[in-house]
């Protein structure tokens, strides 16, 4: 199983950061998030990981639409979802720092 295939990349901001989470939902239903600080943190279910993330504020990065971005503080052409062949590569990756505006 292809774990990419079952992942979705949610973001929080705090003015010019973003902070990145990536819930993956696992062959048994279940589903985890792995979070900024390279934690993965396991849930029973899809459902339950996005309340959780919701609850601390974060979206769904395919959810968002240019206006939403700009409502958070930056331009969708401005930031993609980080990539790493692997999750200890991927930690560091995580909090993203935008430039200032002018």
């Amino acid at each position: 199983m292809n774990d990419a295939n079952n992942d979705s990349w949610w973001l929080a901001t705090l003015g010019r950061t973003i902070v990145w989470a990536r819930l993956r939902e696992r062959e048994a239903g279940t589903a985890e998030v792995f979070d900024s600080d390279g934690t993965t943190l396991p849930y029973d279910s899809m459902d339950t990981a996005r309340a959780a993330l919701m609850d601390a504020e974060f979206v769904e990065f395919d959810g968002l639409d240019e206006d939403d971005a700009l409502e958070r503080g930056f331009s969708l052409g401005e930031v993609s979802p980080p990539s790493a062949r692997h999750d200890d590569a991927l930690r560091g990756l995580m909090v993203q720092q935008l430039g200032r505006r002018a």
